[in-house]
């Protein structure tokens, strides 16, 4: 394709992109797709010559789009909000124009100086402290993985230069909350501790980590020969948005020399707001944290934030030197390979530096209070609201409900199977999406709300709409996008 092709189509492209954001809100939130049924409209063998892209667009409609479940909907009340601003499209689409790596400086010097600035332009409106070093990864599951590489070699004395985990005396244990996400066990098995020296603590009526159940988790450890190495507090919990205590979390790891890791994927974003900080009071004594710009703060997948303390014990963990990455440059500059697991790198730090310019500090601020303000609505509806259970407290933008009908109480098979009943009538109806979920064997459903073009008349959609499918004749006639 020459460059007089791809300005013709990528006009084209922007104006299919841009018509999509502008009537997304007519189309269903979910998918209806069935198995195969996109495969099907694709052939089975590649073509022999080339086609072109001509007919592209006109696929897109055809194959793609329906095939789409629409993250960026203003009915979107599933999962996690994933903001895509058009900022950031248009920077992932300069970032794959540019082509760039950038693995160390000298393959690309913006890259990595674009990259450094952003990321001490989000600590500082997070209101870190400038002992924290801050470097892009693709996703929270990779910077856990980093972390638990980094407190392995800290516990160990890098040992990876030795005989690694083989060679250790003592099995080294990692610590977590029963409330933890899927990605903590994946990276302690992925970095060689083993399930068996994997501790998920119980967790509080406000499902958030127990001090002493951790407490007594490290001493009967030590007591068996095994070694306590880390430790992960969540701000901010998958499932409920749950706050583990992490200045006592601190104190606790600073007393048994453990490595302290803040994965505070999606709640991190609220952190620009100074009056949300109270979430992570502690968090200067953390050894590393991770919080998800591509979810709540508007850059387009992937983009997570990983801050270490300490950044040349992670580059002595992470880093390679063979002699044809050496360039002249190497003791005065970054080289991003050396602050994480890939090689490659692309440019990544576009997306934040055009979002951030886009909206400016205040701009970002305002969207937070925005969805907090509105799940403070439907929190205060769910609980005056009879026959309605919430199911935690509500201190970021999910409110974890189900409903209770008096004749059902008690009996959990039965709640379960109408709570259920109650997601998928919203979720089929298509104006909404929201996620069921099971939190401590209590059957639930989560209402997620922070998709930007989410505003108050569709949370207030989205409760009417949940009343009505659990049979409550005064929600029935309410509009489904009051």
């Amino acid at each position: 394709m020459d460059p007089a092709e791809f300005r013709r189509l990528g006009h084209d492209l922007v104006d299919w992109v841009a018509d999509y954001r502008a009537g997304i809100e007519d189309l269903p939130v979910m998918s209806r797709a069935q198995p195969g049924e996109i495969e099907a409209l694709l052939p089975a063998e590649p073509p022999r010559r080339a086609e072109g892209l001509a007919d592209i667009v006109a696929d897109l409609d055809r194959v793609v789009l329906p095939g789409i479940t629409h993250w960026t909907h203003p009915g979107w009340f599933a999962y996690f909000p994933a903001n895509t601003d058009l900022a950031s499209v248009l920077a992932d689409l300069v970032s794959s124009g540019l082509g760039a790596q950038g693995m160390n400086w000298q393959t690309s010097p913006a890259a990595t100086e674009v990259e450094n600035v952003v990321m001490e332009w989000l600590r500082r409106m997070l209101g870190l402290p400038d002992t924290f070093s801050g470097v892009i990864q693709d996703t929270a599951s990779t910077a856990t993985l980093c972390a638990l590489l980094c407190a392995r070699e800290w516990t160990a004395g890098y040992g990876q230069n030795r005989g690694g985990l083989q060679a250790e005396p003592h099995p080294l244990v990692v610590y977590a909350s029963d409330q933890a996400h899927s990605s903590v066990r994946k990276a302690a098995l992925l970095a060689g501790f083993g399930a068996e020296n994997l501790r998920l603590i119980e967790t509080d009526d406000a499902h958030a980590l127990r001090i002493d159940l951790l407490e007594q988790a490290i001493e009967q450890d030590m007591a068996d020969g095994r070694r306590p190495c880390a430790l992960v507090a969540a701000v901010g919990t998958t499932a409920t948005t749950a706050l583990d205590p992490v200045e006592a979390a601190a104190r606790t790891a600073q007393r048994h020399g453990l490595w302290l890791h803040v994965d505070a994927a999606l709640a991190g974003t609220a952190m620009i707001c100074p009056e949300e900080r109270w979430m992570w009071q502690g968090i200067e004594h953390a050894d590393s944290l991770v919080l998800n710009p591509h979810k709540w703060l508007g850059a387009g997948f992937d983009l997570s934030a990983y801050y270490v303390r300490d950044s040349e014990h992670l580059v002595r963990v992470m880093s390679t030197d063979p002699s044809y990455l050496r360039t002249a440059q190497d003791g005065v500059v970054r080289n991003l390979r050396d602050w994480g697991i890939p090689l490659g790198r692309r440019f990544r730090a576009l997306k934040l530096w055009f979002v951030i310019r886009e909206y400016g500090v205040e701009g970002l601020q305002e969207r937070v209070r925005r969805d907090l303000a509105n799940a403070r609505w439907l929190q205060e509806q769910v609980d005056a609201t009879p026959g309605w259970q919430r199911l935690a407290p509500v201190p970021l933008q999910t409110v974890c409900l189900r409903h209770v009908p008096a004749e059902l109480s008690g009996d959990e098979t039965a709640l379960t199977i109408h709570n259920l009943t109650i997601a998928d009538a919203v979720n089929t109806a298509g104006r909404y999406y929201v996620t069921p979920a099971v939190l401590k064997g209590r059957q639930m459903v989560r209402v997620s709300i922070g998709a930007q073009a989410t505003e108050r008349r569709h949370v207030e959609g989205v409760w009417a709409e949940l009343r009505a499918a659990a049979g409550e004749p005064s929600a029935a006639d309410a509009p489904a996008d009051a």
